[in-house]
């Protein structure tokens, strides 16, 4: 009797992980504006669509809003029929009507994921709920009243409430990437420092910073336009039940391409979603003094035959 007991337990836990594994997550990538030419979210989304798919963890829905001088009045996505939003999106506060923010705030607050990328956090200045949600943004007007400057110093996270404008980055060049929270999920099993493919690193960020936890700061150099000090680059965030894994990565396909992009994007994705992460790192993650890359995302943009920055020998024309 107990080894049939046994048995079927053992049956029923195997039905139940067979289950989870057969219905994948359903993930919203949702783009359609940026704040301008220098984010090409047209070509951006078809590679966090091809990352999120080849894992086979996830169903991927692309939703496009109107243009920026297009009508809103009847885009109301159904968010809900999403574990988790991906957003390649930035805005002014007019653009959403004031039943689509709601809309929004209820999903994330009753357990939506969200997953803002790179210039997503320069978006909504003025919408309070949106800047909680992602913790610290830049540009778009973003002064004081957006909240203080975030940074890491003496292994610890600050703040700065000086007078000054949200948001700075210099040449797009490789960088040292800082573990600081190797206990989440997101991060186990990463290296504790690595180097990201050339990017933008975001400094000068600031927002209400509640909630908040930074899983890893780049060193903004003031010999590269920088701050200074170390810079929060991925974020983890409550807000409500909703979780929030925000990365500022990602200017372009060239920076997308960096391994580590892609591990945490995918990794993130499933916190927010689940709260919990499968995914194994792979053996090509980079190391603390070499930077991987995918050809085959790098190779999404039509420029890649010429050389991208830093990708190959050969000088970006």
């Amino acid at each position: 009797m107990k080894r049939t007991v046994v048995a079927l337990l053992g049956a029923l836990v195997i039905f139940a992980l067979l289950s989870r594994a057969a219905t994948p997550i359903s993930v919203m990538i949702l783009d359609g504006e940026s704040g301008g030419a220098y984010h090409d979210w047209q070509r951006v989304t078809p590679a966090l669509k091809k990352m999120l798919d080849e894992t086979g963890l996830f169903a991927t829905t692309v939703v496009t809003t109107p243009p920026a001088n297009g009508d809103f009045s009847s885009f109301m996505p159904a968010f809900s029929k999403f574990q988790v939003v991906v957003l390649n999106y930035d805005a002014p506060d007019e653009r959403w009507p004031a039943a689509l923010k709601t809309s929004f705030e209820q999903y994330v607050k009753n357990g939506g994921g969200l997953v803002p990328v790179h210039a997503a956090d320069n978006a909504f200045p003025n919408w309070q709920a949106f800047n909680e949600m992602v913790g610290v943004g830049g540009w778009r007007g973003r002064r004081d009243q957006a909240g203080p400057y975030w940074f890491f110093k003496d292994g610890k996270l600050a703040s700065d409430t000086s007078a000054g404008p949200a948001g700075s980055h210099g040449r797009r060049v490789p960088f040292q990437v800082t573990v600081r929270d190797s206990s989440h999920p997101i991060m186990k099993g990463l290296p504790a420092r690595w180097m990201h493919q050339g990017d933008e690193l975001y400094a000068r960020l600031r927002g209400p910073g509640r909630n908040m936890t930074v899983l890893a700061t780049a060193f903004s150099d003031p010999q590269n336009n920088g701050s200074g000090r170390d810079e929060p680059q991925l974020m983890v965030l409550s807000y409500g039940k909703g979780r929030v894994f925000h990365t500022t990565l990602g200017h372009d396909l060239n920076a997308l391409s960096s391994v580590d992009f892609v591990v945490t994007f995918q990794r993130g994705t499933e916190w927010a979603a689940t709260g919990q992460v499968t995914q194994k790192v792979p053996t090509n993650f980079p190391t603390a003094t070499t930077v991987s890359y995918r050809t085959d995302l790098a190779a999404m943009d039509p420029r890649f035959a010429d050389g991208l920055d830093s990708l190959t020998a050969r000088p970006a024309r």
